[in-house]
């Protein structure tokens, strides 16, 4: 991966976009808007300790003012946090409550890769809100394949239409091979960079759907006509034990490690962050990092 010159504070405004996706440049150029930092701001440079993500990074949420960075702009495999994309494309899009049918193709693609997933049934009938669903929280492969048939029409249309919205974005360091964040074709063909995700993030917390989605512990369907039940937690390890935390997305691959995109509020005040190649055994994705982060950015005198 290709590292970038490091940044202290991300500027300048995401180009004026036009035609159907207007509405995604607006939102940016809007969320890019910083403030200057407050006169404390130069007890910044130690930073959080312990953080053991070889990249990672702090924002004020409301701001965009960078509070901390390791490694801003060198790219990286970031997993599922590819998800976020693609669940903002879909909710963009519209029509959350049109009908699908799952396919047996997004039910073999999941076990193929032997991928998290929303343990969608064949032939099941569900709402694109719904598979939202399944997609944000257990972390559903299927649930991505299915959204991405739908909505792309076709899998490479919809991967298209992620990296359109990205560079309107001026995600310049990011591209996706994907629609899941899955290590194909190769195991960095889908990246970005901390202060890239941190954009991204902060875009998609200002939809509402998407923010109620990411900031469940849980999600049931009951059995009903068309389809089977589904209970769907969310793999987010903040939600529920770190006071204050509203999501997003974990995201875990061997060449990724474990990475979390995440954003927590505490008396009015919200940071997001994201993690990057954080240390821990196995595949679930911990919070460790992302709780000494956090810790440390409330920790601090803003005024």
């Amino acid at each position: 991966m290709v590292a970038r010159a490091h940044l202290t504070v991300a500027t300048g405004p995401v180009a004026r976009a036009t035609g159907l996706v207007a509405a995604v440049a607006l939102t940016v150029s809007a969320v890019l808007a910083l403030t200057a930092p407050s006169s404390g701001a130069s007890a910044l440079s130690s930073g959080p300790g312990g953080v053991g993500a070889k990249e990672a990074a702090v924002e004020n949420a409301s701001t965009g003012v960078l509070l901390w960075s390791r490694e801003l702009n060198t790219e990286r495999p970031m997993g599922s946090i590819t998800k976020v994309m693609t669940a903002l494309v879909v909710i963009r899009a519209g029509d959350l409550g049109r009908k699908i049918t799952i396919p047996n193709a997004a039910v073999a693609y999941a076990r193929e890769h032997d991928a998290s997933s929303a343990d969608l049934r064949a032939g099941d009938e569900l709402t694109a809100r719904q598979l939202l669903e399944g997609l944000m929280l257990p972390s559903g492969c299927d649930a991505a394949y299915v959204l991405a048939q739908a909505y792309g029409p076709g899998l490479s249309a919809f991967i298209a239409k992620m990296n359109a919205t990205a560079k309107l974005m001026g995600l310049t360091w990011t591209h996706f091979a994907n629609f899941d964040g899955l290590p194909w074709p190769t195991e960095h063909a889908t990246y970005s960079t901390a202060a890239n995700l941190l954009m991204l993030g902060r875009v998609a917390m200002r939809s509402a759907v998407f923010r109620g989605l990411v900031d469940q512990r849980s999600y049931r369907i009951a059995a009903g006509s068309g389809h089977h039940a589904y209970l769907w937690r969310n793999t987010d390890p903040l939600l529920g034990t770190y006071r204050g935390a509203t999501g997003i997305k974990t995201g875990y691959t061997l060449a990724a490690g474990h990475c979390l995109l995440f954003e927590a509020t505490r008396n009015g005040y919200s940071v997001i962050g994201v993690t990057l190649d954080s240390p821990g055994p196995g595949t679930t994705v911990n919070g460790a990092d992302a709780t000494r982060i956090l810790n440390w950015a409330f920790g601090l005198p803003f005024t």
